[in-house]
């Protein structure tokens, strides 16, 4: 199974790159800019993705020829070691340094995917950082994990309760009515255009 599995995620890293977690484009690209869908399935008919948003609007999201699903599986703070890599989320803390939002530990076939530390949409002022993990400490409120990207170093805070995921298979058949979805898309005159969806399935649902 263990095989099995990183044969799957080694097959999925080009698409994955490019799609979940991916930096934004620089100012000057804005028009090219990739855009994120979070929502739940209304309905799926093959070509076509219909998603509530969690703004509350129903978007039509194209699927393009060469799509690809995955999953989210349920992770424990406690399993992000040194020499692991991961994107969190965090927001600014009021106290300094960052807190985090959400953890995704990527397969090791994943490493590197996105590496940076940009802004990001999942709530205001947030950012993601994707980067190897250094160390890991143990306090009092939870774990602080000292992450490297790029030769600089950033402290983040990940306190008790913080959603803790890994990328897991999934396939077009748990694309249901009701599924949560994280969806990272491309503009296109006629409506977001994905290559990859991220879909929530056995009551993990993709918190980035």
């Amino acid at each position: 199974m263990k095989n099995a599995l990183s044969t799957w995620a080694l097959g999925l890293t080009t698409a994955l790159s490019m799609a979940i977690l991916a930096a934004p484009a620089h100012a000057e690209d804005k028009k090219s800019a990739p855009i994120h869908v979070r929502g739940s399935i209304v309905a799926y008919t093959g070509s076509t993705l219909k998603v509530k948003t969690r703004e509350g609007e129903t978007v039509d999201v194209a699927l393009a020829d060469d799509w690809k699903v995955a999953g989210v599986a349920e992770a424990k703070v406690t399993d992000i070691k040194p020499g692991d890599f991961v994107g969190i989320a965090s927001l600014p803390k009021a106290d300094g340094g960052d807190g985090a939002l959400e953890v995704l530990i990527f397969p090791p076939a994943m490493k590197g995917t996105g590496e940076g530390s940009y802004g990001w949409d999942l709530k205001p002022d947030s950012s993601m950082t994707n980067a190897t993990v250094a160390d890991a400490v143990k306090d009092v409120d939870g774990r602080t994990v000292t992450v490297n990207y790029h030769g600089k170093e950033k402290k983040i805070a990940i306190p008790d309760g913080t959603p803790v995921v890994t990328i897991a298979a999934a396939a077009k058949d748990d694309l249901v009515p009701g599924a949560v979805v994280f969806i990272t898309a491309e503009k296109a005159a006629t409506g977001p255009i994905a290559h990859q969806v991220v879909v929530g399935k056995n009551g993990v649902v993709p918190p980035m």
